[in-house]
């Protein structure tokens, strides 16, 4: 590691960030990358068995980590996720929203509760913990927040209503808070990934007894870079809009793809 490689990955040390849905997939990578780079985290999930053993598997650094079991949908388990970083190192720098789920649906065919149970976890979930993180980063002066979005906020996807409009409302609610907030010190920025390999793919691929490489050589040509993501792809672009690095980069939707957009959805 190069003398600049350290003093960048120094600068975040004593930093606390938020993980939503951070026992799989993306926040999951996103925790691990930020325990990397020194900063203590305490990420939140649904599901209590993913994230125990998110918790063994990075034992490690147990003593810069906590998980707070609970639902985006639920104030209370927000407010104890962030009050959880507070009592624990005095403190909260980034949150990272990231909760979300998927679930298909044409809008000639959906009722509004079909909708609002999307909307409700990708972006209500999101707004919920950014209000409720906001006033501390306030008060600090500072602040970083990184909400996951996805390509499917910028293209038109067949069948994917409710999870195309909830992430591109994703965008926009980076955008208030970024015109918002910034004079209060806090950026907040949007990260658009295209398809990404993560432990909800790999479940349901083992369920029809698809392996994982199998799975992999599935997305061979998406894209310009000719295959999809891997989650810590995605959370190396979390951690440079989350750091120092990117102190002048607020309100945008940053578009993470390997080039899928760029060809019109083709590749």
């Amino acid at each position: 590691m190069s003398a600049t490689q350290t003093a960048t990955r120094d600068s975040s040390n004593g930093r606390v960030a938020l993980v939503t849905g951070g026992a799989t997939g993306i926040g999951r990578a996103c925790v691990e990358r930020f325990l990397q780079d020194g900063m203590s985290v305490v990420f939140t999930d649904i599901s209590s068995q993913d994230g125990e053993r998110t918790l063994s598997d990075l034992r490690d650094a147990d003593s810069r980590l906590a998980f707070v079991a609970g639902d985006v949908r639920d104030a209370a388990c927000n407010a104890r996720a962030i009050e959880r970083a507070r009592g624990s190192w005095g403190r909260l720098d980034v949150l990272v929203a990231n909760a979300g789920v998927q679930t298909p649906g044409r809008l000639v065919d959906a009722q509004d509760n079909d909708i609002k149970a999307v909307l409700d976890v990708n972006f209500l979930g999101a707004a919920r913990i950014c209000r409720e993180a906001l006033p501390h980063m306030i008060a600090a002066g500072k602040g970083a927040i990184v909400a996951i979005s996805s390509v499917n906020a910028l293209l038109a996807f067949p069948g994917m209503l409710a999870y195309d409009a909830s992430k591109a409302a994703l965008i926009s609610l980076v955008r208030h808070i970024a015109v918002e907030h910034g004079r209060d010190g806090i950026r907040a920025n949007a990260v658009c990934p295209g398809a990404t390999l993560t432990d909800f793919h790999f479940r349901k691929a083992a369920a029809r007894g698809i392996e994982p490489e199998q799975l992999r050589a599935s997305t061979r040509g998406y894209g310009i870079v000719g295959r999809a993501a891997e989650p810590m792809e995605i959370a190396e672009v979390v951690a440079f809009l989350a750091g120092d690095r990117a102190s002048f980069v607020t309100g945008q939707a940053i578009v993470a793809d390997g080039g899928y957009s760029i060809l019109g959805g083709r590749g």
